[in-house]
């Protein structure tokens, strides 16, 4: 208790710094918003608010796309609700020398000035949107209410009736063309008649058509070549739409069919000072799709780019055509620059683990063209020291780390049994790794040798990925524990702690797995499945393996795991407007130890808290369940689960320069699925799961540098399930800083 009252005495000062410091903000707002017009002009006005609205009922008409259009918006407002960037500009001097005075005015807004010319023109703008939706009467008019110097802009929508086609003909010059479009059949056709009139959808026909020419041969074709001819019905809202399509023609020269060109010869060269090609002529064939005697098709040039784009050697790709003269021949010459072969880099760190200070170092070796086919050959050294302190009971050692992998990846898929059809259409990678790592704490040593063969792939047309580890194999050896660990952890009879001996057993997991993932830019889904042990269990029957006391079959004398493990996970993204955005995550994971294994693998069991979860809560100070830790040397080994869940939801808004925010509401927790008495309270039960669920919120700062994104996250408990008295159940109402808040830092977005 005593070692203890310094820090308490610290926090609360602390918190008697945070709450006033907290005011203090809350009144710089407040007189800040005050003087948003402080720099407006006499006789002009700030320009608060838009607002685009449509007042004939009956009518829809796609609002946020409209007031996007509108020429001059407010004031940036964070969240959007705050403008505090110009509240921070107005707090500069009028003295634009002095360099306080310009700081204030780089990191803030300056205010926008009602601009009358600009109202006018954006309803003009407004008002021809409409017509190109198909509204040809419509009007768009807006008012202003002025506050003080603040001005109010509403736009009014008056769409009327919208247009629809009655007629639709394509008069197609080129007969050729003509057949390969199939006019006469109204099925093929993009535009048919009793559609609504939209200009987006004609240039959207043209587009189609256009692309559907130049990947059948022609090669000189553009859109240009289309126009539409729409007569209006009189006293009606019909319009006759004719789509013309005109033949070819160059300068003064006579209309004549559009020429459509065969590829007669592919050839290759370097755009290196060597002139050498550094790619087998097998690998340059097989990722070029611009095939002699097959008509020219743009959306094989474009996979072509794709292809070469993604080898690890090829630093740009090149492609050219040249017309045969008096012909309509195409010879394509592909010029690839290549990087060198290896490379040598050397990567430093810092380490910081639960106040343990230490130095990481990492020397990699990359070959990028092993075999001259663009594969990657790479051996990673790795050597980390850091400095623990305040362990009792051991010798004063550090804690030491050596390890060594190498990888070999192939830019395809190594495998027998898949068509050529299937390999050239999707862009996959085969890869295998070796890697052993050695670790020496004052507690244990291990040992970890890994083995693994996986594919990735996906289709370039799409947005789905996939990733099977088709055999992955990881030894874990524990060649030395020390004497007090095993006498206080392993060995005490009044220790009953299974979980904790097991993952200070010597382990062998042979596993599967297969995953998926679709992203569009608006919802992202993740999915991964695997299971170990299930092959080796077939075979301890034929093979009679040995068991141990526990009457686990053992391969190598080494008890073998045996689970299966799933997880889902979803993100939603909803634009509010152009600065802020909210993010909807569900996250779904189950696995269950079966056979060989009534427990799982500390590495495969799941966690809780952290900058990735529910971060009210530290990484692995949450859960399973109720669970209360006790003893901070082994509950990062309590603390764990077989079953979690999580809920997030965060409002991210741009703030300025490359600062942003967010503020979030996180959800969750962990279980297990058997009850072991060293987790009381930690099973899951359906009756009981959803009023153990945590709940955290709390306020989140992030640079944005494009290339990677820093983050730092300040938590605050809510509700928590691990509690012994009801004002710990809700912290929300009853906070401590010292106890409910946590701080994050990571790199890279949450979810």
């Amino acid at each position: 208790m005593q070692s203890n009252s310094p820090n308490r005495i610290h926090l609360k000062f602390l918190e008697m710094r945070i709450y006033p410091c907290f005011v203090v903000f809350l009144v710089f707002l407040l007189l800040s918003s005050c003087a948003g017009t402080k720099f407006v002009p006499e006789g002009e006005y700030l320009l608060h608010k838009v607002d685009v609205e449509n007042v004939q009922k009956g009518t829809y008409v796609n609002i946020s796309n409209l007031k996007s259009l509108v020429k001059q918006q407010p004031n940036t407002r964070w969240f959007s609700r705050f403008k505090i960037p110009l509240h921070v500009y107005s707090l500069s001097g009028k003295d634009s020398v002095m360099w306080f005075n310009r700081f204030l005015r780089s990191m803030g807004e300056p205010p926008v000035v009602y601009d009358s010319l600009l109202a006018v023109r954006s309803a003009a703008i407004l008002t021809e949107e409409l017509r190109g939706e198909g509204y040809m009467n419509a009007k768009v008019g807006f008012q202003n209410t002025v506050n003080k110097k603040k001005i109010n802009t509403r736009y009014t929508l008056q769409p009327g009736e919208p247009y629809y086609l009655r007629e639709v003909k394509y008069l197609v010059l080129d007969t050729v063309i003509a057949r390969l479009l199939n006019v006469d059949n109204p099925k093929t056709l993009g535009i048919k008649s009793g559609m609504k009139f939209n200009v987006k959808l004609l240039n959207d026909e043209r587009q189609r058509i256009t692309t559907i020419l130049l990947n059948q041969g022609y090669y000189h074709f553009n859109k240009d070549y289309i126009t539409f001819v729409a007569d209006s019905i009189r006293g009606t809202n019909f319009i006759d739409l004719t789509l013309v399509l005109r033949k070819y023609k160059l300068r003064n020269e006579e209309e004549k069919s559009h020429p459509r060109y065969i590829i007669n010869s592919v050839t290759y060269s370097s755009g290196d000072a060597d002139s050498v090609l550094h790619l087998r002529s097998s690998v340059l064939q097989n990722n070029t799709f611009v095939t002699p005697g097959e008509y020219y098709s743009y959306r094989d040039l474009q996979r072509t780019y794709q292809r070469f784009g993604r080898l690890q050697s090829v630093k740009y790709t090149n492609i050219s055509f040249r017309e045969h003269p008096q012909s309509n021949l195409l010879d394509c010459q592909v010029q690839l620059s290549s990087y060198k072969n290896s490379s040598i880099s050397f990567q430093p760190e810092g380490t910081n683990t639960a106040g343990d200070l230490g130095a990481a170092a990492s020397l990699t070796y990359q070959n990028r063209n092993v075999f001259r086919g663009s594969e990657v050959f790479s051996i990673e050294l790795r050597g980390a020291f850091e400095a623990i302190k305040g362990l009792e009971g051991y010798h004063n050692d550090n804690f030491e780390e050596y390890s060594v992998e190498t990888k070999l990846m192939f830019p395809r898929f190594i495998a027998p049994f898949l068509s050529k059809g299937f390999v050239r259409r999707t862009n996959a990678t085969s890869e295998m790794s070796l890697m052993y790592d050695l670790q020496n704490r004052p507690e244990y040593h291990r040992r970890v040798l890994s083995w693994a063969w996986r594919y990735r792939w996906n289709d370039a047309n799409h947005h789905d990925q996939y990733q099977m580890d088709l055999l992955q194999l990881n030894y874990v050896f524990m060649p030395w524990i020390s004497d007090r660990f095993r006498i206080d952890y392993l060995e005490d009879t009044s220790n009953r702690n299974a979980i904790l001996r097991y993952n200070y057993e010597d382990l062998f997991i042979m596993k599967w797995g297969f995953g998926f993932a679709y992203n569009n830019g608006s919802y992202a889904i993740k999915t991964n499945v695997e299971t170990a042990g299930n092959l080796l269990q077939l075979a301890s029957g034929v093979l009679r393996f040995s068991k141990n006391e526990l009457g686990q079959n053992k391969l190598f004398n080494i008890a073998y795991a045996q689970y299966v493990k799933g997880d889902v996970e979803c993100t939603k993204n909803l634009l509010i407007d152009d600065n802020t955005t909210v993010v909807l995550h569900a996250a779904v994971g189950v696995a269950y130890p079966y056979g060989n294994s009534s427990i799982l693998p500390f590495e495969k069991r799941y966690f809780s808290g952290g900058a990735n979860s529910v971060r009210g809560w530290s990484v692995r100070s949450l859960g399973p369940g109720k669970f209360v830790g006790r003893d901070g040397s082994i509950d990062f080994i309590n603390q764990t689960g077989d079953i979690k869940l999580d809920f997030n939801l965060e409002l991210r808004s741009h703030l300025f320069w490359k600062l942003d925010g967010a503020v979030f509401v996180d959800a969750g927790n962990i279980w297990t699925i058997r009850e072991y008495e060293d987790q009381p309270g930690g099973q899951f039960r359906f009756d009981e799961f959803l009023e153990q669920l945590a709940v955290g919120y709390g306020l989140g700062i992030r640079f944005n540098f494009d290339y990677f994104i820093l983050r730092f996250d300040m938590g605050m408990k809510a509700v928590n399930p691990a509690y012994e008295s009801p004002r710990e159940h809700f912290p929300i109402a009853h906070p401590v800083m010292s106890r409910d808040f946590t701080f994050h830092f990571a790199v890279g977005m949450p979810f």
